[in-house]
């Protein structure tokens, strides 16, 4: 019988599903206070994969407000454990935060990559994203 993903979104009912997570999910080890955190933020949004009973991806986004324009969706992380990876998964997440956003009148949904990560850009680009020619600068806090 093949296994059956499914996803939701994460709120207060559904974080237990955190307790089984799989590996390279996420990219520390989740922290309770911060997740409470961010699942009381208004414009936080994110969306599980789940088969059985684990969590094999996971996508966060948030609104990005502005006085002057209309909002935007900043798809902030998303990860798939490898044995998942190539299966639909990442792309089903990124459709369902994409529908979030056209939802919320948003008039575009932006992600930022390392130039080398192919699997990430072939995603994107397969979903009709374009790339744009940007330098990111980080501070350390």
């Amino acid at each position: 019988m093949p296994e059956v993903i499914t996803t939701c979104r994460l709120t207060r009912d559904t974080a237990g599903l955190l307790e089984n997570v799989a590996e390279e999910v996420f990219d520390e080890e989740i922290n309770a206070q911060r997740l409470a955190t961010y699942l009381e933020a208004p414009g936080h949004l994110m969306i599980i994969a789940v088969c059985g009973k684990q969590v094999i991806g996971q996508v966060a986004a948030y609104v990005h407000s502005h006085p002057d324009q209309a909002s935007d969706i900043y798809i902030d992380n998303l990860g798939v454990a490898p044995p998942f990876q190539r299966r639909g998964v990442a792309r089903r997440l990124v459709d369902e935060i994409l529908a979030w956003g056209k939802t919320l009148e948003c008039h575009q949904a932006w992600i930022v990559t390392d130039t080398e990560n192919n699997a990430a850009r072939a995603l994107y680009e397969g979903r009709g994203a374009a790339a744009e020619p940007i330098v990111m600068f980080s501070y350390k806090l």
